[in-house]
């Protein structure tokens, strides 16, 4: 469940080198909601659970000269978790899953980045949720770039990967085996500071 992590910032890590012309350290845009942390999980197979978490935090530094340089912190509340569902969410928040009042924030810090063609790659990071970090590879895409009608300049990135909830001691037995993955997909601007 994370903030998709974010992951965010993430897939600044691909923007070519052609588009920027040096190192730019960017804050996610989250007062003008052009920032999205989600997931989306299997019903015991029968259809699917969208949610996301309404608030979290992050920025990224890019170098186009240096991608190993390039690093992305994001946070995220896991108490804005939103299914669209009070009682689930309630469910979800509670010690039986995400232990909210226990964990009440999630994490992510990249360690790396790997190119696999223009625009595109694979960030790596430590994600810390539920008490327990696990490294993590997110498929990153740049959506686009450039100027914006207010004098500031932004990069837009999106980003996906699969979580097993049990490496992060989230209990999922009860459930059918389709529900012990969780697709994190996460979509930003970045406002260059």
């Amino acid at each position: 469940m994370l903030k998709r992590i974010p992951a965010i910032a993430l897939a600044s890590l691909v923007l070519p080198a052609s588009l920027q012309a040096q190192a730019a350290d960017y804050a996610i845009d989250i007062e003008g909601q052009h920032a999205f942390v989600q997931f989306k999980i299997s019903h015991l197979g029968f259809s699917y659970i969208l949610g996301d978490f309404r608030e979290f935090s992050g920025n990224f530094s890019y170098d186009p000269d240096d991608l190993e340089a390039t690093s992305v912190d994001m946070e995220v509340d896991i108490n804005s978790l939103d299914s669209n569902h009070a009682e689930r969410d309630k469910h979800i928040l509670s010690d039986d899953y995400l232990d909210a009042s226990q964990y009440p924030t999630a994490t992510f810090t990249s360690t790396g980045f790997t190119s696999t063609g223009e625009g595109e790659g694979e960030l790596t990071g430590d994600l810390t949720l539920h008490g327990e970090t696990r490294e993590i590879t997110m498929d990153v895409t740049h959506v686009g770039g450039g100027e914006d009608p207010w004098g500031g300049y932004r990069e837009g990135f999106e980003g996906s990967t699969t979580l097993v909830l049990e490496d992060y001691g989230i209990d999922m037995s009860d459930f059918p085996e389709v529900m012990h993955e969780l697709e994190l997909y996460v979509t930003f601007e970045g406002i260059r500071q």
